[in-house]
């Protein structure tokens, strides 16, 4: 079973771009629970069920630990139980109908439009690494993409003419994404040029690969991207998600309608998607506090 938490941790340190105390935290309390499961004597994860978790979160309580502590296991095992069912490990989720407490919603990180300038600006275009990163990067923004998406996206699935892409996202599900101009053009740009450079003999129905002609892997582009913001002095944390993050947020500033945003996304409840326009509200109070005159 511990090869499942290993591969779910590697999963959300790339997508979800989270702090080094919230992994510890996420990694501790799936550690914990698979303990728990071998003290039953269950030694696959296909063994487990809704009883097992319930019985698992009331051990939880008889050890007096914070309601906030067993709320976070609550949401920890639902997403790891997620994962599984969409990995196909799991024929089904068990925790699909089980509830959980509201808790309040952390705002996700996103970059200024100054910081995604600068990010955008910094791969040099003149070789073909450069080139390829400068591709992921303006498509990431433009688009809004998981990560994932990203370095699978195929050929086929881009239309040049009409200006779009069609993703395959969570759970299987097709979504169309419109790319806008810039995107577009370093898009093309790449793929006439770069791309067949990095190819060299092998052949790929992937649009990005990497310097040996294999498909990009979430963790490169991962890494890829933190040299960058390193390389352009962003000290916040940033990964693949920061991007998606802004591109929503920047889409709200601009006054994109939430529906739009949703779609674009690939969120099949309205209410993960409200969590940008805290970000928005957040950053008007600042603007206000920073420039009225009784502030």
């Amino acid at each position: 079973m511990e090869r499942w938490v290993d591969s779910y941790m590697n999963y959300i340190t790339v997508e979800r771009g989270l702090s080094k105390n919230t992994l510890d935290s996420y990694s501790g309390d799936l550690v914990r629970y698979m303990s728990f499961l071998g003290g039953l004597g269950i030694v696959e994860i296909g063994e487990t069920s809704k009883l097992e978790v319930m019985a698992y979160l009331l051990s939880l309580r008889k050890r007096d630990l914070s309601s906030k502590t067993v709320a976070r296991s609550i949401s920890v095992l639902r997403g790891f139980y997620r994962w599984l069912a969409d990995e196909g490990v799991l024929r089904g989720n068990p925790l699909e109908d089980m509830e959980s407490p509201r808790t309040i919603r952390s705002l996700p990180g996103v970059l200024s439009l100054d910081e995604v300038d600068s990010l955008l600006n910094q791969p040099d275009p003149s070789n073909p690494i450069g080139m390829r990163d400068k591709a992921m990067l303006e498509l990431l923004y433009a688009t809004g993409l998981r990560v994932s998406e990203l370095t699978n996206l195929v050929l086929n699935n881009i239309n040049f003419e009409a200006g779009y892409l069609v993703v395959m996202g969570k759970g299987a599900k097709e979504r169309i994404v419109p790319m806008g101009q810039e995107a577009l053009h370093w898009l093309k740009r790449y793929l006439e040029g770069s791309r067949k450079m990095l190819l060299g003999n092998n052949r790929s129905p992937l649009a990005f690969v990497s310097q040996w002609g294999k498909g990009m892997t979430r963790q490169g582009f991962w890494k890829t991207i933190k040299k960058y913001a390193l390389m352009v002095g962003i000290r916040k944390t940033i990964s693949p998600h920061t991007l998606r993050h802004s591109f929503a947020s920047h889409l709200l500033e601009g006054g994109a309608d939430l529906r739009s945003v949703q779609s674009m996304l690939g969120h099949v409840d309205i209410s993960t998607t409200q969590i940008y326009t805290h970000v928005t509200r957040e950053r008007l109070k600042k603007i206000h506090a920073r420039y009225h005159p009784r502030s």
